[in-house]
């Protein structure tokens, strides 16, 4: 199934794009978009997402990140629940601010998450050990966040993808740099409009 996905080439502009990025693009940008208007579909979309990339980036061999779609999968699921049953009395959840313990906790996982996971792939032969374990450490914080309806999620995502972009663009994965300039776009937006929501923790 990997092999045929990404035998199968589109061609944009110079580049040659597979099937598995492409349905990566489409899927990603709906998973964004429906998470900005807070909508709980985002979740099934996202995992699709996720299976995309997964694909991906095993044939690109980039196992960091390969990985994280695998988490991002079982997180999915995990905050699918969350947000139709993990408010009061398993109810929907509400856009909330989170706590200052809760954030530092989450700081402190990406520092200690960054540490521990380039020791690993450096041992590895990870092709950029530091930013593929940043990445990794503030995309889990940031799902994290995002399954318990925090605001402050989309900090962390505007965080990855500043580093992100760049990253695959000299990775030469063009459209997938493109989508998360996308991806950034859409978490700007989605910070404001989850404001205009918010509701008092």
């Amino acid at each position: 199934m990997i092999d045929w996905l990404n035998q199968v080439l589109f061609v944009l502009g110079d580049d040659q794009v597979s099937v598995a990025e492409l349905l990566g693009f489409v899927t990603g940008g709906a998973c964004v978009l429906l998470t900005v208007l807070a909508h709980v579909a985002n979740f099934p979309v996202g995992i699709a997402n996720s299976a995309f990339f997964l694909v991906l980036f095993v044939s690109a061999q980039f196992y960091a990140d390969a990985g994280l779609q695998v988490i991002y999968i079982v997180l999915g699921f995990i905050g699918w629940w969350q947000w139709v049953r993990g408010g009061p009395r398993r109810t929907a959840l509400e856009p909330t601010q989170a706590t200052p313990t809760l954030l530092a906790g989450c700081v402190a996982f990406v520092v200690v998450g960054t540490a521990g996971l380039t020791v690993l792939l450096t041992a590895v032969d990870d092709a950029a050990p530091f930013w593929d374990a940043l990445t990794t450490a503030i995309s889990l914080a940031a799902q994290f966040l995002l399954n318990a309806k925090k605001i402050e999620s989309w900090w962390f995502w505007i965080a990855a993808d500043v580093i992100y972009v760049p990253f695959y663009l000299v990775k030469r994965l063009d459209l997938t740099a493109i989508v998360y300039v996308l991806f950034l776009g859409l978490c700007v937006l989605g910070l404001r409009q989850w404001r205009r929501t918010l509701v008092p923790a």
